[in-house]
């Protein structure tokens, strides 16, 4: 297992509880999400959180013709990772969505993410965090699209299911492009 990573996708402020953006249930999965990067320190196993990280002109915003009220300003409370998340000196961030002019879904969309795990011989990743139909969607196609062999755990991750069966769709979608999906105590 020594080539595999944890990503923790987007659990910010902005996204759970009286955030901008709110993703239902999303602090629900924090306790969950603390065991398993208590579970990757302890096998001395890579953990990375990728966080929104939008200029306030980003295009993303319904103030500069996007779709999404305006969330994870750089340098806000909303930005930041949400305090009882274990994130410490040990967890890698990766900045997504800092060009103004780009949506970035993924954590590999205008990042150096790939050659940062690449640098560690990562040939795995498994996916936890927020949002199913978005960020998880995209992070894990980025991941398998990029070479990497990509797991979903399946209990510690919310949705946002904009249009009702957005993800049940997104899941679908993953699973076609090769991802595999397994519950958190299967990592035990």
């Amino acid at each position: 297992m020594n080539e595999t990573a944890l990503i923790i996708v987007d659990v910010q402020n902005d996204f759970c509880d009286n955030g901008s953006l709110p993703v239902p249930n999303a602090e629900q999965i924090i306790p969950g999400i603390n065991k398993i990067i208590e579970y990757f320190h302890s096998s001395f196993l890579p953990v990375y959180a990728t966080r929104d990280w939008h200029p306030i002109d980003h295009c993303s915003f319904k103030s500069n013709g996007g779709l999404w009220p305006m969330h994870c300003v750089q340098q806000t409370k909303g930005s930041q990772i949400h305090s009882e998340l274990l994130i410490d000196s040990r967890v890698t961030i990766i900045n997504k969505g800092t060009d103004k002019d780009k949506e970035a879904y993924s954590g590999f969309d205008g990042t150096d993410f790939s050659q940062e795990l690449r640098k560690r011989n990562i040939s795995k990743v498994i996916i936890t965090g927020l949002a199913t139909d978005y960020c998880i969607n995209w992070t894990t196609i980025g991941a398998l699209n990029n070479g990497f062999s990509a797991t979903v755990i399946s209990d510690l991750i919310r949705g946002i299911d904009l249009k009702p069966g957005d993800c049940k769709n997104a899941i679908n979608e993953m699973s076609k492009s090769g991802a595999k999906f397994i519950n958190s105590f299967e990592l035990n």
